[in-house]
């Protein structure tokens, strides 16, 4: 009965010292995973299949080559959306016209025709169409994420430091534009032997943080990745690089992605998160 015995005791460490790591690298592979699939979601960005910056009047959408907004199916003239002072009307070839809130406004309405959703965007002075299509090539030829390594060390614990209220910082876009975006604070935290710093802005309920590091460019997306966190609980804010993910820029050219401001390029090669588009 004691060589048993002795088999089994080693195991049951195993087992003992093994949850916490085996649940984080779970709970890191299942986010992922979901990652992955909001992308490749009817609504995903993979979707995303045009973009049409609207005149002053009447921007013609259609099949027909010669209309402002060329739809890749679907009837030669489907209607047009009018465009007066930051208003967008659209009128159908048949049907009643409709006026058109844009994202900037809360929830986009939407126009639907088929598989092909439509619905305006509001960027700096500009207003366009952005044109999603469940059968877009860029969802049809899209081959997988792949990331480094899950590593532990990269989820770290940073010290919050907060902004007096109103403050902006300068957040540039690949449209070559640049919005003031209020941050609550920044962060500063120790990765790979130095001392760091990141401002967010702020999204829906979480912090956002665009940035830039020694990988991008070579291992990771040029431009930088994104990441979130929760808002800061007694002072301090967990980043965990293991989330980190690429903008809708690295899947589809019609996408007008922020870009790191100047202070998050950051003098570390930070080895986590996800890698460039089929760098694998």
């Amino acid at each position: 009965m004691s060589r048993p015995a002795f088999v089994a005791a080693p195991l049951f460490l195993l087992l003992l010292n093994a949850p916490a790591g085996t649940q984080y690298q779970t709970a890191i592979e299942q986010w992922r995973a979901h990652r992955e699939a909001s992308l490749k979601a009817d609504g995903g960005w993979l979707t995303v299949a045009g973009l049409f910056w609207l005149k002053e009047g009447a921007n013609t959408a259609g099949t027909d080559p010669s209309c402002d907004i060329v739809l890749p199916r679907g009837p030669a003239k489907a209607g047009f959306f009018e465009f007066h002072d930051g208003k967008t009307t659209f009128r159908p070839a048949s049907g009643a016209a409709m006026e058109l809130k844009s994202d900037s406004e809360g929830e986009p309405d939407q126009v639907k025709l088929d598989s092909l959703t439509m619905f305006v965007i509001h960027r700096g002075q500009r207003y366009g169409i952005r044109m999603k299509d469940t059968a877009s090539k860029f969802r049809k030829e899209f081959t997988g994420l792949h990331w480094f390594p899950v590593n532990e060390s990269y989820r770290v614990t940073a010290k919050f430091v907060p902004n007096p209220p109103g403050k902006t910082i300068a957040v540039p876009n690949i449209l070559g534009e640049t919005e003031q975006e209020p941050s609550p604070g920044y962060v500063l935290f120790t990765l790979n032997g130095q001392s760091l710093r990141l401002d967010p802005v702020v999204e829906g309920k979480e912090l956002f943080f665009i940035f830039h590091d020694q990988t991008s460019g070579k291992k990771t997306y040029p431009p930088g990745r994104f990441l979130y966190s929760d808002f800061p609980k007694d002072g301090k804010v967990e980043l965990d690089f293991n989330k980190a993910y690429n903008p809708p820029c690295a899947f589809t050219p019609f996408a007008t992605c922020p870009l790191p401001p100047k202070q998050n390029r950051l003098p570390v090669r930070i080895e986590a998160g996800e890698l460039n588009y089929g760098h694998h």
